[in-house]
């Protein structure tokens, strides 16, 4: 399987990003500049946290402009995984491919710590590897993490199980204590706590690695079925 890492001006989480899929699973990955427009030799698309064109105006407001993410947008359309975490997450709430919008944190801060999330849906192919209502630890690091929607988008989110992540001590306030989503289509997942910071022991824990696992079985299931 082949993952694009997508970098924007002020990226900071990419590394990170290609390691996980690269070192921790043994996939092919690349670092795919935000000026490169065509996807269509990837499997997996993966948005990055950081703090893209430096948050100006909003987060991720001017990333979600860029001619990428069109291309983005019509590989999603196609069924193709499209992570998004942290800025990424942020990134895909301003490019309409997610519902909702992000707000400051509660506290007004900076927040910088391992938080504990609850699965709320392993029916995705994010989270088959989990167990539904299975509690994992991720890192988080975000000043603007607090997510928002209307309550006619929460119900909606409710009603088709498209949250997939919530927190156990919401530390931003986000609505619903939500902390990851995924489009009605479940190739399209937004999350604020950062799975590839958490694929080896030494880094403080492993229970992302669950995630970036499920992507690549679902793939391989995928290609096997219809091969």
């Amino acid at each position: 399987m082949k993952f694009a890492v997508v970098v924007f001006p002020g990226s900071n989480c990419d590394r990170d990003m290609y390691f996980a899929a690269k070192d921790a699973l043994g996939e092919e990955a690349e670092l795919v500049w935000y000026q490169t427009a065509n996807l269509s030799d990837y499997d997996a698309i993966l948005l990055p946290g950081g703090f893209s064109y430096g948050d100006y105006l909003r987060t991720g407001a001017i990333a979600s402009t860029s001619h990428i993410v069109k291309e983005i947008k019509q590989q999603a359309e196609l069924g193709k995984p499209v992570l998004g975490v942290c800025n990424g997450f942020q990134i895909l709430l301003e490019a309409g491919l997610l519902p909702g919008a992000m707000l400051r944190n509660k506290n007004l801060k900076f927040i910088c710590h391992f938080e504990g999330l609850k699965v709320e849906n392993k029916n995705t192919m994010f989270t088959s590897a989990y167990k539904d209502g299975e509690i994992i630890s991720l890192p988080i690091a975000h000043g603007e993490g607090n997510y928002y929607c209307d309550e006619a988008t929460l119900q909606k989110l409710k009603e088709n199980n498209q949250i997939v992540f919530t927190y156990t001590n919401n530390p931003n306030g986000s609505i619903s204590d939500i902390a990851g989503i995924v489009n009605q289509q479940g190739n399209v997942l937004g999350m604020m706590p950062h799975p590839e910071r958490a694929v080896e022991q030494i880094l403080g824990g492993t229970d992302g690695l669950k995630l970036f696992k499920s992507i690549v079985n679902n793939w391989r299931e995928a290609h096997v079925t219809s091969a």
